[in-house]
């Protein structure tokens, strides 16, 4: 169930990306209420990884990945990039870390500037951090528009109203490319996309990962989708992490309940390779400006207990490299628990 805790963070001089019990609120109004979108939450991302971050709409991802960005930064909590901490930063040394982060957008159209030509979008981080003569910086666009299947010499004088939805966002791809960062935060860059589109834009990632060196926090709501891409996944619930693992494990072996029923939603059109009976949601999503007490899963929980309204689980290992924040998870190797049995 969702939880806190660091047990799935691992030693901090190998990662590139840390973040421990990220704290993210917004005001209502003049009400004195707060929405609680992210609530302790500790994640971290290794050189060269890609950590998917699934969830329900409403879950928290997207403010995540902003907080991580800093835009706006977290109400309390740490960042650390490369070893540098970043949430003290002030507005000009967070400025000069920006092009080591880039992100790309759920919406590729509205992320583009649709008064501006495409050369002049893709080329616009190096005009502004001033990277290389004019004859460099057109020689890069160029080649970096090339590398994500764009044709130059037809595009670059075009403007983004000109390009299908898969086309912008490979021209998004391209123009976060251009400082090369060392960690690129997608935020759900296929799900505006039509099915077919989907897969060139992940394998386009894919590859620009290879070719770049990249590491990626991959957010999505589908975790068919997340499972392809991702080396690790981390489970969002209602601004809490609830399972964080290898795609291998978190779907052959799913510990966590929530995690169990998005997993079951995923749709299949042979109706005879789902064996066993899922998980059923019921219930509404709790409102984030009063989350549920103890777990904010157990409202919608099948196996919820009264310890679960009492006791805000933590993260724990119940097999290697696998964590949950759950009291009752579907299995435990670590105290061999049957499914749906007490921890």
């Amino acid at each position: 169930m969702a939880g806190s805790g660091t047990a799935h963070l691992r030693d901090p001089e190998s990662t590139l990306l840390r973040a421990e019990h990220l704290v993210v609120e917004f005001p209502v109004g003049n009400t004195g209420l707060k929405v609680h979108a992210v609530s302790d939450v500790s994640l971290d991302i290794l050189p060269g990884e890609t950590l998917g971050l699934v969830g329900e709409s409403g879950s928290g991802k997207s403010t995540t990945g902003r907080a991580l960005m800093q835009m706006p930064s977290p109400g309390s909590g740490s960042v650390t990039l490369d070893g540098q901490e970043i949430t003290g930063l002030k507005s000009n040394d967070l400025r000069e870390l920006r092009p080591q982060m880039q992100m790309i957008f759920q919406d590729p159209i509205s992320s583009l500037n649709p008064r501006r030509r495409v050369g002049e979008i893709v080329g616009e981080p190096l005009r502004i951090w001033k990277r290389g003569s004019a004859a460099e910086q057109d020689a890069l666009v160029d080649a970096t528009l090339e590398a994500v299947g764009i044709d130059p010499s037809a595009a670059k004088g075009r403007r983004p109203h000109e390009f299908s939805g898969g086309q912008c966002q490979r021209i998004c791809v391209a123009r976060a490319l251009m400082l090369d960062p060392k960690i690129l935060i997608c935020d759900e860059p296929v799900s505006a996309l039509d099915v077919s589109v989907q897969a060139q834009i992940l394998n386009l990632l894919q590859d620009m990962k290879e070719r770049y060196g990249l590491t990626m926090l991959f957010i999505a709501h589908d975790l068919a989708v997340v499972k392809n891409v991702s080396d690790r996944v981390a489970v969002m619930y209602l601004g809490k992490l609830c399972e964080v693992g290898s795609p291998d494990d978190i779907y052959a072996r799913p510990a966590h309940p929530y995690t169990r029923a998005l997993i079951d939603s995923i749709p299949s059109a042979d109706s005879e390779t789902n064996t066993h009976e899922g998980v059923r949601l019921t219930g509404e999503i709790p409102s984030p400006v009063a989350p549920p007490s103890g777990c904010r899963f157990r409202t919608r929980c099948p196996s919820a207990q009264e310890l679960c309204s009492q006791v805000e689980p933590v993260m724990r290992e119940v097999s290697p490299n696998q964590f949950v924040a759950c009291h009752f998870p579907l299995h435990d190797e670590n105290s061999g628990t049957a499914v749906g049995s007490p921890a």
